[in-house]
């Protein structure tokens, strides 16, 4: 029977499905579909957005100083978003096959299409890029820590968490001593069970 905890799981996956649906309606409101994974726009929805692009030039003129002299900060980042990236992607590699555990997919966090939207000018589509990779680059991290935690220590915190990753509903209470070697394996064995690259 399940608790209270993977009811809500639930309930939150059915709330994705619908929203996932909701998106589905919009796709046909904004004129383009989804074929093989890759966006195919009506052709008056595509010249519609050309039409609506503001060049480069016009836009680094309205942009604030201050805002463009953020720049190198943000971009900074890259190198330890790179590196997190390998390193992650290299401790699943060697990891989860010693636990059973089943590699999480890149293409289910990291998508990189805003590039193809011709509203955008250059500079724009350069940050879609950017951002696309990054925030999935930390969903993807997210899901190989979540299941990392679930294989080795699936308990919940005794505070609150904000953001918690998909697999901590169904953690133990903490201070559940008695229940621990059993959950621990339960835990493992329902990781076993997930989608992956394996």
């Amino acid at each position: 029977m399940p608790n209270t905890a993977e009811t809500l799981l639930e309930r939150i996956r059915t709330l994705q499905d619908e929203f996932e649906a909701e998106l589905a309606k919009r796709r046909a409101e904004f004129r383009y579909r989804l074929e093989n994974g890759r966006v195919v726009w009506e052709e008056e929805a595509r010249r519609q957005h050309r039409e609506l692009k503001v060049r480069l030039l016009a836009f680094l003129r309205r942009t604030r100083p201050m805002v463009v002299l953020t720049a190198p900060a943000i971009y900074a980042l890259i190198v330890p978003f790179a590196l997190l990236d390998l390193f992650v992607t290299a401790y699943q590699a060697i990891c989860f096959p010693v636990y059973g555990i089943p590699k999480v997919r890149r293409i289910d966090h990291i998508r990189i299409d805003r590039h193809h939207l011709a509203y955008l000018n250059g500079l724009q589509k350069l940050n879609c890029v950017y951002c696309g990779y990054c925030n999935g680059l930390l969903s993807y991290v997210r899901e190989i820590a979540g299941r990392t935690e679930a294989y080795w220590c699936p308990i919940k915190h005794a505070a609150r968490v904000d953001g918690v990753h998909p697999h901590y509903g169904s953690f133990l209470e903490y201070g559940d001593g008695e229940g621990f070697e059993k959950g621990l394996s339960r835990s493992r064995n329902k990781l076993k069970k997930l989608k992956g690259t394996d």
